[in-house]
Order: C-alpha cells, then structure tokens, then sequence
C-alpha cells in the first residue's frame, strides 16, 4: 500500500502564499533542495491541484536543459518527467504533458485505489486545497511543514474549514539555513 505525503511550505500564521498567489517571501536553500530530493527519492508517484501543477509544469519540463541548471534542478527535472502525475481539478479538462493524468471527478475513490497500489508513495508538493481535501477524507499518511519565520497576515492557507480535529505525532523536526523550520508529522497521535 502506498503512503501520501505532503510537503508545504507555510508562515507562521498558516498561509502556503499570498493573497494573489506570491511565495518571494519564501527563501529556499541547499538544505530545504536536499529535504525535497528525499522526498522525490522515496516517490514514484505526484499529486498536484491545478495551480501547483501549472507552475511545476511551465518550469520543470526543461528546467535541466538551462545551461546554468543547479544541481537541484537537473535532478528534480528528471524525476517531475518520469513520474506520473495526477491532477485533481474540475476545470482542467486535458494536458498534453508526458505521463499527466487528470483526476476531474470522484476523486476521493480515485486517490483510494492509487493508495491501494504497490511501489513508493505518492508525493504532494503545496497543492492546498488538495492537502485540505484530502486531509479531511484521512488520506494523507505524513505531512512535511516547512513553517517560515513570516507572519503574513492574509493570503492562502494551508488548513482552514476543516470539518474534525486530527491528531498527528511529530517524528522530526529540523532547523534550515533560512530561519525555517522542517517539521515531519505523521497522522495519529
């Protein structure tokens, strides 16, 4: 069976961005790039919502053909293009992108049977309203927050209208270079 994990990037008071969407707030560096290729190392599978999944796809398709591409980049870049990617979204109809699927209706049933799969987990990265949802219906299996010495104010955020408590156990924490701090939570208590 395999686990969801979700890796979100947060300030302080629970916003994954701005109002319109901004994260240059954010400042990430070689050790969070070095959390994240852990992740992709233990994922065969990603999961997006539609905007998370439109940023990733105008960026990472050719993001290691860029003559200056980090090492992050080239490495990244070859696991986004080889993994399937699913999309949840009700608006998003088609993609022409390599090993893309949209998941438009019952997508609760539809992330059950890719749980029910074999292999590595399946990786979220930001993805809000797809955390929220799936947080709410018990499917996701670990939680990555990476809480950013911000306060914002106002913006998107990551938990809100939730519908019961959850409860989750801390199995590390660890502080980056940027003041932020790498939280890994499993579901339960």
């Amino acid at each position: 069976m395999k686990k969801i994990v979700s890796s979100t990037i947060m300030s302080l008071d629970n916003f994954v961005a701005g109002p319109t969407g901004d994260l240059s707030m954010f400042k990430v560096e070689e050790d969070f790039f070095a959390l994240s290729e852990t992740l992709c190392d233990a994922a065969d599978t990603a999961l997006y919502g539609k905007g998370t999944y439109s940023i990733m796809q105008a960026y990472w398709p050719t993001a290691a053909d860029n003559p200056n591409a980090s090492a992050h980049d080239k490495q990244h870049a070859l696991w986004y293009n080889h993994v399937p990617k699913y999309v949840l979204s009700t608006t998003l109809k088609s993609t022409d992108a390599p090993n893309a699927i949209i998941i438009g209706t019952n997508a609760v049933e539809e992330i059950k049977k890719l749980k029910e799969g074999e292999g590595k987990n399946i990786q979220i990265f930001g993805s809000p309203g797809v955390v929220r949802s799936l947080t709410q219906h018990g499917l996701i299996d670990e939680y990555w927050i990476f809480i950013y010495p911000v306060i914002l104010g106002n913006g998107i955020p990551l938990f809100k209208d939730m519908n019961q408590p959850m409860g989750l156990t801390l199995v590390s924490g660890k502080f980056l270079s940027s003041g932020a701090v790498a939280l890994h939570y499993i579901k339960g208590n």
